[in-house]
């Protein structure tokens, strides 16, 4: 089969709509289907942003969509007419929250298979009536979607025919469970430095902590408009491509985000996250995992949370347990098992001669 994605961003840019794309793509070029990526260029000046490429067998091809304004469509479409014929060659389209990209060729292609996978939320609460209207037509328009979270089906209306919170890569490695460090506590943030991830809430929660003596170092793994404020506390790496890593030598973990959350606690870490207003609040506890991790909106609970597990670590220990037990299934194979269910293709299981599976 032939499969077109369109996703806004994509590798080597990091970010969990990317990695969702890259790791799905890749599993469906393994499987002997042929994938296409069109993304925006984003990076004139980098050498791995040329306007066609190949990642891990997927074809990629970048489009100049400009700046973000009022024309910003047009020109995207007017790039997108260029590549007509990738289009119309394609068997499956599916769009990774950009359907108005497709928009025109909905209706030059009525017949073409086209999806939607709404990945995440505006970050200004409430949701506007604009961006609702956006996602509903994208629904209708659609042959089916997927939803990354529950929330969605909640916040904007949508009729989910499948709902994922992405995957995780499966290790041989056997994680044991490590006592949190008194002396020392290590705490790792993952994920965007902006106000909507509850950065300044983390921080916060730093705050109490050196006030109340505790000794600790913090490591931040992500980018963005607080990275200054949050370079005060710790050490920022950025969006690290090994952020395992990181991950492994940290107590505890900072996240609010569910990729960053799946990553934390397949590597059996206690995992904290916040929220700011009913939105991310819904996003966080109408997940699965919800009662495996530690959800707060006050700097002051987090911190009187963190303090209970220093002290309760045999509870701490089986909170970790359940999530990790819940977060083995949640694999990438499973999430492409999804994709291909939504699109009707058969999917068949092996296994090699080790018991893993493939696909």
């Amino acid at each position: 089969m032939r499969i077109l994605f369109f996703s806004r961003l994509f590798y080597p840019h990091i970010g969990g709509v990317e990695t969702h794309v890259l790791e799905v793509g890749k599993r469906l070029v393994k499987k002997g289907h042929k994938v296409i990526v069109i993304t925006e260029k984003y990076q004139s000046n980098d050498e791995s942003d040329n306007t066609m490429g190949e990642v891990e067998g997927m074809k990629i091809r970048r489009i100049d969509a400009g700046g973000d304004n009022y024309f910003k469509k047009f020109k995207i479409w007017r790039e997108l007419f260029k590549l007509k014929q990738i289009i119309e060659n394609a068997d499956i389209v599916h769009c990774h929250d950009v359907f108005f990209w497709y928009l025109p060729f909905r209706f030059i292609y009525p017949n073409k298979k086209v999806y939607t996978t709404f990945h995440g939320y505006e970050t200004k609460f409430p949701p506007s009536k604009k961006a609702i209207f956006i996602r509903k037509i994208s629904e209708k328009l659609s042959w089916g979607n997927i939803c990354v979270g529950d929330y969605i089906r909640k916040w904007y209306g949508t009729r989910p025919n499948y709902i994922t919170y992405g995957g995780v890569e499966i290790s041989n490695i056997k994680y044991q469970i490590s006592n949190i460090n008194i002396k020392k506590l290590k705490i790792l943030f993952t994920g965007r430095l902006e106000v909507d991830t509850g950065t300044l809430i983390y921080l916060k929660a730093l705050d109490i902590l050196k006030n109340k003596k505790v000794s600790f170092e913090f490591e931040a793994c992500g980018d963005g408009s607080l990275r200054e404020s949050v370079e005060y506390y710790g050490k920022v790496h950025g969006f690290a491509k090994d952020l395992y890593k990181y991950i492994e030598k940290a107590d505890i973990v900072f996240a609010s985000s569910y990729l960053s959350i799946l990553e934390a606690i397949q590597r059996k870490k206690l995992v904290f996250s916040v929220f700011d207003n009913p939105l991310k609040e819904d996003y966080l506890r109408m997940s699965p995992f919800s009662k495996w991790i530690i959800i707060e909106t006050s700097p002051k609970d987090l911190v009187d949370k963190i303090l209970y597990f220093i002290k309760h670590q045999d509870e701490k220990d089986i909170t970790v347990n359940k999530a990790y037990e819940w977060s083995k299934k949640q694999t990438w194979e499973y999430v492409t098992k999804m994709y291909l269910d939504l699109w009707r293709i058969p999917f068949r299981y092996s296994y090699n001669n080790t018991g893993s599976l493939e696909i």
